[in-house]
């Protein structure tokens, strides 16, 4: 009987084993996903980032980054990228969902992963630098930000093994590759049409350069999306919210400061400006940009107190046009200020101004309607010692031949002299 129970309790323990075993064997894979309405930029790049390092603390055997993205800035992606090269673990880059691509920027994230997979009907490629218009680099700077793109990107193609003409060509040329023809130039290493094909594909890779066998068939997989805080300020970099927020934020400090105690204006206002400046110290800003819609700003409010005929004001708003168009022109073209918005906004100010201005005029070339000299034929009662009541006051009055006033008596005003009105019963 002992015997029984002993060989009973053994093989629970030796179930329980394998079972722990088998859990701990389970590989772990990150999966960062990089949507198509996020470009790369200082946002993202945090975002990233900071998930492949949790990948690598975390214990996961392997890291994948779904990518779909139209580009963005070329230090983002630097830095980015690197991460990736950085990494103690291997990192996966699968351009999905199907509709997907990897474009610009997203070329050298791409290229940088240990393993490069595609789903079928994605695309990558189109890496031609452009200059702060979108439109092509002239000259010999031309030349120079062309040639550095292709050593960068070969050097990564040639480093993970793959085919090293494809710098050239996405670069110089824009070339834009499918799936199965990136496949079929050793631009990439793998096509599936999912992330858990894929990894079951990838059973047994081993990859170039840095050596990792891969065993993540049938892998538990954790997702990750960018949280609400990533989405927010991804959407407040847009250099046109930029603009409008600096300038609701200036509008709003400068309303507290001239009507002190309302405090919402200037709270508002602060919160704005603040905001403002982190979309500042994100995107490249031009000085003089900036320079100039504050002296923009500060001619509008000196033509509200100077007789300048608007002078000033068409001053002011073509400083804050050509202010807002600078402002961002360092950027890359998708970060550059709308031009019907600034326009609209120059217009929409200009007859704001011109509304205030006149009807300030207005009030300046009006007589005095109101104060003490205008009292001169009010009429009055007299109240008690000599005081008289005349439109809401008490006053001190006197007849023109000095007779004594009677309590409840109506009075004509005929002058004021000093604070004593001259009065005669009615």
């Amino acid at each position: 009987m002992k015997n029984a129970c002993l060989r009973a309790l053994l093989l629970v323990g030796a179930v329980f084993a394998f079972a722990s075993s088998a859990s701990a064997a389970t590989p772990r894979v990150l999966a960062i996903h990089f949507d198509h309405d996020l470009e790369v930029n200082p946002v993202t790049q945090g975002y990233v980032n900071h998930q492949l390092d949790e990948a690598q603390k975390g214990g996961y055997d392997a890291a994948v980054i779904l990518l779909d993205t139209p580009g963005g800035l070329s230090s983002s992606m630097r830095s980015i990228y690197q991460k990736e090269l950085a990494l103690k673990i291997p990192v996966i880059v699968y351009v999905s969902p199907n509709g997907a691509r990897a474009a610009s920027a997203g070329v050298w994230i791409a290229e940088a992963a240990d393993v490069l997979a595609m789903a079928p009907e994605t695309n990558i490629g189109s890496s031609t630098p452009i200059d702060s218009a979108g439109g092509d680099i002239k000259g010999a700077l031309g030349r120079k930000i062309r040639n550095d793109a292709v050593a960068s990107l070969k050097a990564l193609l040639v480093h993970h093994g793959r085919n090293p003409a494809f710098a050239r060509q996405a670069v110089i040329k824009a070339t834009n590759l499918t799936a199965d023809d990136a496949q079929k130039q050793h631009v990439i290493d793998r096509i599936a049409p999912t992330l858990p094909a894929l990894l079951k594909q990838l059973d047994g890779y081993k990859t170039v350069p840095k050596g990792y066998v891969l065993h993540l068939a049938g892998a538990d997989v954790k997702e990750v999306h960018p949280g609400f805080f990533t989405r927010l300020l991804n959407t407040l970099i847009d250099p046109n919210i930029i603009s409008l927020l600096f300038l609701a934020g200036l509008a709003g400090i400068g309303y507290e400061i001239f009507h002190p105690g309302v405090v919402l204006p200037g709270a508002l206002g602060a919160v704005s400006l603040v905001t403002a400046l982190f979309g500042f110290s994100v995107l490249p800003v031009s000085w003089a940009g900036l320079m100039l819609v504050l002296l923009g700003v500060a001619l509008l409010v000196i033509d509200l107190h100077v007789v300048s005929h608007g002078a000033l004001t068409v001053a002011g708003l073509i400083c804050l046009a050509v202010g807002s168009f600078m402002l961002f022109h360092n950027a890359p073209a998708p970060y550059h200020t709308s031009k019907p918005l600034v326009i609209g906004i120059a217009v929409g100010l200009g007859a704001l101004w011109a509304f205030a201005v006149g009807k300030a005029w207005q009030v300046r070339g009006r007589p005095v309607s109101v104060g003490p000299q205008t009292i001169a034929g009010a009429l009055g009662e007299v109240r008690r010692d000599g005081l008289v009541f005349v439109n809401g006051e008490l006053w001190q009055a006197k007849t023109p031949d000095g007779e004594r006033l009677t309590p409840g008596e109506r009075v004509r005003v005929e002058s004021l002299e000093g604070l004593v009105l001259t009065v005669k019963p009615v």
